[in-house]
């Protein structure tokens, strides 16, 4: 079977698939399939399994084509195909509750940075990231992960992608209130804090800032009682992104200072690094071009002395997610420019670099 008579085929399968003769549809798939010599072709109705059976709630076959997928990706050697296969991978592994596996699959996925495709779905890919760190129970990274889907989601005026995103949000708040319950019944302050932290995280960014606002001072009063200066570190600053929606930038600018003097005083630069972030934005806004320009700077100061940046070509590390090596010296360089280096030596400190770690 030919590139065209392929073609044909599949969107025979997808009028049957749309006209609810499901089985029918999978059987014209099949053999496309089994009979096709096109690869992208092959790739495409593989794509179209993976989905129907996904919908079928048929998960194991839904891994099985997809790691079939990959296979058929890795013969066209192109990075979309590519990044979109390993996506439908880490789907199929989220479905069937493997939510290491799907984080790992999903970082693969960023990590396959610049080709269109994956440009395109990297807000599918935060969503699956952050269901399976729900699946976990690691409440805060699910958060981040929402929160990147639903940007990618408003930027790209995509509704479906959106109501995916808050359907897991519904059930992300839903898990927040049972570990909130738990916590209450066993006297846990520590989690009632961080529960609502995440619950007052939820609320700002769906706007909901009046929600918001109680919740973070409830968590703040908590954080403050047990004496978790870091947890203060995260209210301060959600407090100043609240304030920030509002336009109530000097509100903003006092609950940053707050949140730097315990940075600062507890030499959490991660903290610091987030203040000089936040500091700059407002500045910017506000047109006040020598502020603007110090936290600039002191945002800059941070980055190098936590070295995020490539000691090679100098880039910050997580602007753009670029595939990172980790060698046994600690430093951190990009992947690509360490393969143009030539040398099996650590750039920076010239130790060897056997057996090198990847994140």
């Amino acid at each position: 079977m030919g590139q065209d008579q392929t073609k044909q085929q599949i969107e025979k399968g997808l009028q049957l698939y749309q006209s609810n003769q499901t089985e029918k549809a999978l059987h014209v798939w099949l053999k496309v399939l089994e009979k096709s010599t096109d690869a992208a072709g092959r790739f495409r109705v593989l794509g179209c399994l993976i989905t129907a059976h996904s919908e079928m709630g048929r998960y194991k076959d839904m891994l099985k084509f997809a790691v079939v997928q990959i296979d058929t990706a890795r013969e066209l050697e192109d990075p979309d195909y590519l990044t979109e296969s390993y996506l439908n991978l880490a789907r199929s592994n989220e479905k069937l509750c493997e939510f290491q596996k799907t984080i790992s699959y999903c970082k693969t996925c960023l990590n396959m940075q610049g080709t269109t495709v994956s440009l395109q779905l990297n807000g599918q890919v935060s969503l699956s990231m952050g269901n399976a760190y729900l699946g976990l129970s690691i409440f805060q990274k699910a958060l981040e992960c929402f929160e990147k889907a639903l940007r990618y989601a408003h930027n790209n005026d995509d509704k479906m992608l959106e109501c995916r995103v808050c359907c897991s949000l519904g059930n992300f708040y839903t898990h927040l209130k049972e570990s909130m319950k738990i916590a209450l019944q066993h006297g846990d302050r520590p989690l009632q804090a961080q529960c609502l932290l995440c619950f007052a995280d939820i609320h700002r960014s769906r706007a909901d800032i009046q929600i918001a606002f109680p919740r973070y001072d409830s968590s703040m009063s908590i954080m403050t009682e047990i004496g978790n200066r870091l947890g203060q570190i995260q209210v301060l600053l959600g407090v100043a992104k609240c304030w920030v929606i509002q336009k109530e930038l000097d509100k903003a600018l006092e609950s940053i200072e707050k949140a730097y003097e315990l940075a600062e005083g507890l030499g959490n630069k991660l903290g610091l690094l987030k203040v000089h972030c936040l500091c700059e934005g407002i500045y910017r806004t506000k047109g006040q071009q020598r502020e603007l320009r110090n936290h600039v700077v002191k945002f800059h100061e941070c980055v190098e002395e936590m070295e995020l940046y490539c000691g090679m070509c100098g880039e910050s590390i997580g602007d753009k997610n670029h595939q990172l090596q980790a060698l046994p010296c600690s430093h951190v360089f990009h992947i690509k420019c360490l393969q143009t280096n030539g040398t099996r030596g650590c750039p920076n400190c010239r130790r060897s670099s056997v057996k090198p770690g990847f994140v």
